[in-house]
């Protein structure tokens, strides 16, 4: 595990916030932490490995160490990649905080099985809980409802509705426009949602290193055809920044969704920045 290239200070930023409402920081990739105006704080796919170079290159920083988190009472994955669930990045946060780790079943299967955080780290079994779509879960002032994920390369992937007082945050993984989004976008009248974005990219293949045509992420029109079944006010496009080959630019963005009703706004950050419900 690599140190953190900025310290602690975004680990403290988050720890030292009142907010209001809900205050939500970019971790970057895919990673996010929610924290609310009673103090409850979640973490959701937070991810600071390297990847897998020279396969899988890291392109932004590690923005901090696991070990210096002290208040965290969830980690939630949506699926089952490294980059969603790492022991290194999240095991230690269920350490120090005694936080439980929500996930579906193969994310759990990785923790106990691939990586046995029980035996690696100071982790009790029952600090892992398994979630599936249709669920709900109270965590602190949060209603959580797990919901359908389109993202053929996950077995099975979930997406989650956060539910607070201040509003509706949704998080979909690494998902792709679904069928189920128009049902999600009328259920739940989401404020704030997270879809994943990036190009399409020459990434070497896991088995033979040799380059291949990867889609891994929401290109231009997917994310914004996602977003407008979500009926998403506000859309944060997240994993652009992340790998060599797959970066993009969120500003793109503007051109393709003027012309939809939805998404009204978009909500273009970088890792570390915070955003509020």
């Amino acid at each position: 595990m690599t140190s953190s290239d900025w310290g602690d200070w975004l680990v403290r930023d988050v720890e030292d916030a009142s907010p209001d409402g809900v205050a939500i920081w970019y971790l970057g990739c895919n990673g996010f932490v929610l924290k609310g105006s009673e103090g409850t704080s979640v973490y959701v796919d937070p991810y600071l490995g390297l990847g897998d170079p020279p396969r899988t290159i890291r392109m932004i920083p590690v923005p901090f160490d696991p070990a210096d988190v002290t208040d965290a009472d969830a980690v939630l994955a949506t699926h089952e990649h490294t980059d969603h669930v790492h022991g290194e990045s999240q095991a230690p946060i269920l350490e120090s905080t005694g936080a439980t780790f929500y996930a579906p079943d193969d994310s759990l299967a990785v923790a106990r099985e691939e990586e046995n955080w029980t035996d690696e780290w100071d982790v009790d079994d029952d600090q892992f809980a398994e979630v599936s779509e249709g669920d709900t879960i109270e965590i602190g002032e949060f209603t959580v409802h797990v919901e359908e994920a389109n993202d053929p390369d996950a077995t099975p992937p979930v997406s989650y509705v956060f539910e607070h007082d201040a509003g509706t945050f949704f998080h979909g993984g690494d998902t792709k426009p679904s069928d189920e989004f128009e049902r999600i976008g009328d259920e739940y009248d989401i404020d704030l949602g997270v879809l994943a974005f990036g190009t399409v990219g020459q990434i070497p293949d896991k088995q033979t290193r040799e380059p291949k045509r990867t889609r891994w992420y929401n290109d231009e029109n997917q994310i914004v055809e996602a977003a407008s079944a979500l009926g998403l006010e506000r859309l944060l496009p997240s994993h652009w920044d992340m790998w060599k080959g797959l970066t993009s630019d969120p500003k793109v963005l503007h051109h393709h969704a003027k012309s939809f009703e939805y998404p009204r706004r978009l909500e273009l950050v970088e890792i570390g920045d915070r955003v509020d419900l």
